[in-house]
């Protein structure tokens, strides 16, 4: 069955009274809101033609519609229009976002925090680690005779520290001696390789000396664990209570533990598109959690080779124009700071175009 001009505009007036309402769309409120110059009893007819199609259901308790998932992705892929972020909302998004300063983790929970707010939905946020990360570079200073300064610089330019200290006495050639080895066999190789490395050593080195390099490599082993590790952030999550179709706590509750719970990041939502936004919708989304709710998701770049995801969960009634436009105003904005230090003006175009 063709879907006319007329019908896309019938199923658009359904999808965005039902996102403003949670109630199901009568056809005497469509032929108001639609524009259409006919009849009830014809957009009746339209109706029923779209819920054939699978595009609406009707609740068996109202003679009204609602979309169905094919409806909402229908509306998102080809009838949604786009939403323009007021400058209200453009100025509240750079104030929690001006955290220049600040370390990422805390920028990316603050950003979060924000949308949440704005949105009045659940958000979490993902900063993920380049898939690989190295050691660059040793560097071994002497503090005293039982004791040494060592400095771990990362390929991503991340530089730390710690004092090792050892039993008995090192003197600076034995210092020396074992910078030469760490900086020839430890240098370049990622987590898993680098405690290969490590075993292999042990057969062949003598205990003095083989303890001193494993003290060494286990504070780098750390190091390379915390930068490839993936931060999860969750914040908003009552905010599900507001909504019509969390009013009941049984439909809540799986929910607001799923994403109170879940800090693997390997189990949230991520873009599959490949493209810097995605929506999936019911069920689209892979965790029975999520399966009656919308996860709209934004990805954005952190800086050396790092990437991170920012997500707003949802009903599938959500308003799909203003959250793809406030959460691609978002990525933008954290792109450009930690890219380059500095925030849109908030007169820029597109989705995240701001007006009076």
């Amino acid at each position: 069955m063709e879907l006319t001009d007329r019908k896309k505009r019938v199923l658009r007036a359904i999808v965005e009274t039902y996102i403003n309402t949670a109630e199901p769309v009568g056809s005497k409120a469509i032929a108001q809101l639609a524009g259409l110059d006919v009849s009830a009893a014809t957009i009746r007819n339209e109706m029923a033609d779209l819920t054939e199609m699978g595009l609406l259901e009707q609740p068996h308790t109202s003679a009204g519609r609602v979309p169905s998932a094919a409806g909402y992705r229908l509306y998102v892929n080809e009838l949604m229009g786009q939403h323009q972020l007021t400058l209200q909302e453009t100025e509240r998004i750079n104030r929690a976002l001006n955290l220049k300063m600040e370390e990422l983790d805390r920028v990316i929970d603050q950003a979060g925090k924000v949308l949440s707010q704005i949105s009045d939905y659940p958000v979490f946020s993902i900063a993920a680690g380049p898939e690989r990360v190295t050691v660059k570079r040793y560097d071994l200073l002497m503090v005293e005779k039982g004791a040494f300064i060592v400095v771990v610089m990362t390929d991503t330019s991340v530089v730390k520290n710690k004092i090792i200290r050892v039993p008995g006495e090192l003197s600076e050639t034995q210092l020396q001696l074992l910078s030469a080895v760490l900086n020839s066999s430890f240098v370049g190789l990622e987590l898993a390789e680098m405690l290969e490395a490590l075993e292999k050593m042990e057969a062949h080195s003598a205990p003095g000396a083989f303890e001193m390099i494993s003290l060494v490599v286990d504070f780098a082993m750390e190091i390379l664990e915390e930068q490839s590790r993936k931060t999860v952030h969750t914040a908003g999550i009552t905010h599900l209570l507001e909504h019509p179709e969390y009013h009941s706590l049984d439909k809540a509750k799986p929910l607001m533990t799923y994403l109170s719970e879940e800090k693997d990041a390997s189990k949230l939502p991520v873009p599959m598109t490949g493209k810097n936004m995605d929506i999936l919708i019911g069920p689209e989304n892979v965790s029975e959690a999520l399966k009656d709710t919308s996860v709209v998701m934004a990805s954005y770049d952190i800086g050396d080779n790092m990437r991170g995801v920012i997500g707003v969960v949802g009903p599938t009634r959500m308003d799909y124009a203003k959250v793809t436009a406030r959460l691609s105003y978002f990525a933008d904005s954290l792109t450009r700071m930690f890219g380059k230090g500095e925030l849109p003006s908030g007169e820029g175009d597109g989705d995240g175009q701001a007006q009076e």
